[in-house]
């Protein structure tokens, strides 16, 4: 059986681009997605539900090169709705320069102003209604009021602000740095993923065919030009038009054992190279993410993320986005160790990094995970801007009123390793760094492939006909900001072309 359009991947982007395709009722769709679908919210595992943390219940598992990263932990979701139904539920866009940059490389229509008309789409923010901002969209955006926010929330908020950071009503607002209330895609204590919002409204749609729990091998192609997929199983699915929405770790894997990628590493594994695209799964970046853990009260309220903190690193360009941001998660439950028995992290993210790693198939076994190199901080400006972050970080946690939250002393770094200890902090900092599992890029939108490029601006793989990505892998650079509200506005937008595409070339 034979479809107009196959997406793969029912994440973030996928249940988006499902969506939006199968509204075209002369459209056939097909959503593929590896992991578990459950089509009524009732039957949502409570985890998944439960927008409070995160969870990892539904993971594919993967890990980071052990030798290069010290093979920690790479989080991504294996479930209908991927990252976006297990992830912590902070709905940020980043800066306009973010997506001007794109502009300024050449890859026209991705310009702040461009890409504004698909964040208030997809959004339906309850604080804020202005030119900034959607009132319709599919995604709850709204924020903690002070009186929501439990002791420690509201005492980094207050402590924060003491120390010099300006108050910040709405993140979102272009130009805004500071400290203030997180927009959060949650309703009532419920994740508001992907498949709860976009996927919900579209599944009774008779052309639209949902197909959970299977796994895609490779694209299949005729010469150049894709006309389906190949499930691990065998299973041949013909399509006029495959739509990549994988992400950052499965899209480039699933080029590869098409013969789509380096000719020199396919030919390693054995796999012919049909075409030659050197950038296919380089170019991986990544929020590094570090926490400074601190002793509480388990009276001081449910781990929530409510507030959060943007600034720049004492090298930042003052006039350009933020490159730091900071937020309190907790307090989290502990069984021993500490006389509270609760513990919070003051964590910080670096939102700019320069550090740029790789994805590589380990073989042609399309069971086999995949090899990665997250490469954090290997860039030493990355290196040196984490290390602010962490200062302050300590400097925010010696202020009031959150030294009054504190019950004892720093569980790490330590009191044994001092801000002034510059060689103590730098190896606790290397040896401490994990993922802020915001990884893009492996498919990098360009107009010139020998330079990296996998897809032009529309998302169309270069040298192949009928092959689109429209997920976190063709951003060419990270937003300063977390990934999921970019990655939903990429599907809106690919989407969006795809859906204007002649009648006679519906797919």
């Amino acid at each position: 059986m034979g479809f107009d359009v196959v997406v793969v991947g029912g994440g973030s982007a996928g249940c988006v681009l499902a969506t939006r395709l199968s509204e075209d009722p002369g459209r056939t769709v097909l959503l593929i997605e590896a992991g578990p679908d459950y089509p009524d919210e009732d039957l949502l595992p409570p985890d998944v539900l439960d927008a409070s943390q995160p969870t990892v219940d539904h993971d594919w598992g993967y890990s980071a090169d052990a030798d290069l990263d010290r093979g920690i932990q790479l989080p991504r979701a294996r479930i209908m709705g991927g990252c976006s139904a297990t992830n912590a539920c902070f709905a940020q866009r980043g800066a306009p320069q973010d997506y001007d940059g794109w502009a300024e490389l050449g890859i026209l229509g991705w310009s702040f102003s461009d890409v504004l008309h698909d964040f208030r789409r997809l959004e339906t923010d309850a604080d804020f209604s202005d030119q900034w901002h959607g009132t319709h969209g599919p995604i709850p955006v709204q924020r903690h009021p002070r009186s929501d926010m439990n002791a420690i929330q509201a005492a980094f908020l207050d402590a924060a602000v003491a120390i010099g950071h300006r108050v910040v009503e709405d993140h979102n607002r272009p130009g805004e740095v500071g400290a203030g209330p997180s927009p959060r895609n949650v309703h009532n204590g419920v994740r508001m993923s992907s498949a709860i919002t976009y996927l919900a409204s579209a599944r009774s749609r008779t052309n639209l065919t949902i197909q959970p729990d299977s796994v895609v091998a490779h694209v299949e192609l005729s010469g150049t030009r894709a006309t389906g997929v190949r499930l691990i199983d065998g299973t041949l699915i013909e399509a006029d038009r495959v739509v990549l929405a994988a992400g950052t770790y499965g899209s480039p894997m699933i080029l590869a054992r098409a013969g789509i990628g380096a000719a020199t590493e396919l030919q390693a594994l054995g796999i012919t190279p049909v075409v030659d695209l050197p950038g296919v799964g380089s170019n991986l970046v990544d929020h590094a993410l570090i926490s400074i853990d601190l002793p509480a009260s388990p009276s001081a309220g449910p781990s929530r993320f409510q507030n959060h903190l943007t600034f720049h690193s004492t090298s930042a360009d003052r006039d350009g986005p933020p490159d730091l941001m900071m937020f309190p998660a907790g307090p989290f439950a502990v069984d021993s160790g500490v006389e509270s028995g609760a513990v919070f992290g003051l964590v910080v993210g670096l939102m700019a990094p320069r550090s740029r790693g790789w994805v590589r198939l380990a073989s042609d076994n399309p069971t086999d995970a995949p090899r990665i190199h997250p490469a954090h901080l290997t860039d030493a400006t990355d290196f040196d801007r984490m290390i602010d972050g962490v200062v302050e970080a300590r400097r925010i946690a010696r202020s009031e009123p959150l030294a009054a939250v504190i019950t004892g002393t720093e569980l790490s770094p330590g009191p044994s390793i001092p801000s002034d200890d510059a060689q103590a902090l730098a190896r606790w900092v290397r040896g401490a760094v994990a993922t802020f599992h915001h990884p893009v890029g492996t498919c990098a939108m360009g107009a010139d492939p020998t330079l990296g490029a996998v897809t032009d601006a529309h998302g169309s793989v270069h040298g192949v006909d009928r092959l689109t990505i429209a997920d976190a892998s063709i951003m060419p650079t990270i937003p300063t900001g977390t990934t999921n509200l970019p990655t939903i506005m990429v599907a809106e937008r690919i989407a969006h072309w795809l859906q204007s595409r002649a009648t006679g070339d519906r797919a």
